[in-house]
């Protein structure tokens, strides 16, 4: 447990929490939203400092970084909660923990210099802050991320984008690379299925790319609710409106949690969403969760030659000589050493 950061005290012990962007008033005694951050006597605490329920070692593909160190590791960690309450979430059992086992926290203790530690033992080359939403354990994350930097690892976040952009503005001091998933392009898939808003999220995938962080956006298209050739075509506008070279990962959805009714993302459907990015103009599409579609591979924007090659999270050849197409010779956008 450790003091929390970015909240502001009021005279009635009540305080407001600015980390992400429900700005929660939490009464004293009471949690916010993500249900790791509590009120004690007008101090709010993090209750997941270092409390560790996932650690692991995971291809960086599957982040998904895909212009981002690819073919090597990253070390993995996350604590229980989750600032979002998505219907489809993979990972329920650890973002839903407090929320489902009356406000219960658990995990194992374990210390910034231990995870970095860890980290450079396994041979991983960044550590990744993934699983629920990362900004939830944002004092835990900031700092290994300060320590892994000294270190020479990378520093990953996989997030939902709902952070303020005073915490974007510090974390960016810190991290290399971003994933952010842009669930939808409605405020109304948010509202109903996240119980969120999407402009903050449209916000931090603008300022991060500001800031210099490597950004790329994921979307899991999910029959009859996001997979509308409309909605796809706004999202690939608006990611083309910040940079045409931030990589979009269109992925399968499979039945899980609150949704298992829904059927599974038909294969045509990702071929259809791609088709759709690159005709709006994006450089790079990937098809992710249905392995050997072909939509997995990185091609060179200048000349069109295939310059990695991969089946799922595994990269089969990569032909890239220090970030050069070796066709060409052109430079591919992407952090590749």
């Amino acid at each position: 447990m450790q003091e929390a950061r970015f909240y502001e005290k009021r005279q009635d012990m009540s305080v407001i929490c600015n980390l992400c962007s429900h700005h929660c008033t939490i009464a004293p005694g009471k949690r916010g939203i993500c249900g790791v951050r509590e009120n004690q006597a007008g101090t709010l605490m993090s209750l997941v400092y270092g409390r560790l329920v996932s650690e692991n070692i995971d291809p960086i593909e599957k982040k998904p970084l895909f212009n981002f160190l690819p073919g090597s590791t990253s070390y993995s960690i996350s604590t229980v909660g989750c600032n979002f309450q998505c219907a489809h979430c993979q990972n329920w059992e650890i973002s839903q923990y407090p929320r489902l086992h009356q406000g219960g926290i658990i995990g194992m203790d374990r210390s910034p210099n231990e995870v970095v530690d860890e980290a450079v033992l396994s041979g991983a080359r960044s550590i990744s802050y993934t699983y629920v939403e990362p900004t939830i354990f944002y004092e835990f994350a900031y700092d290994c991320s300060a320590l892994a930097r000294k270190k020479t690892l990378k520093n990953v976040f996989v997030s939902n984008g709902y952070m303020t952009p005073e915490v974007a503005r510090e974390l960016a001091i810190v991290i290399d690379a971003i994933n952010i998933d842009i669930k939808a392009f409605t405020e109304k898939f948010y509202h109903k299925v996240c119980k969120a808003r999407l402009a903050p999220v449209l916000d931090t995938v603008k300022l991060m790319h500001e800031l210099g962080v490597w950004v790329e956006v994921t979307t899991l298209i999910i029959p009859g609710h996001n997979d509308s050739p409309e909605e796809l075509r706004d999202i690939a506008r608006f990611i083309h409106s910040v940079d045409p070279a931030i990589p979009w990962h269109v992925t399968a959805f499979y039945p899980h949690y609150q949704m298992i009714e829904v059927p599974p993302t038909p294969a045509s459907t990702l071929r259809m969403a791609r088709d759709i990015g690159l005709a709006q103009g994006l450089k790079f599409v990937y098809e992710g969760n249905i392995p050997g579609e072909g939509g997995e591979n990185t091609f060179c924007p200048s000349c069109g030659a295939k310059v990695i090659s991969r089946h799922g999270f595994r990269i089969l050849k990569n032909n890239l000589t220090d970030g050069r197409c070796p066709s060409c010779g052109a430079r591919v956008p992407g952090i590749w050493s």
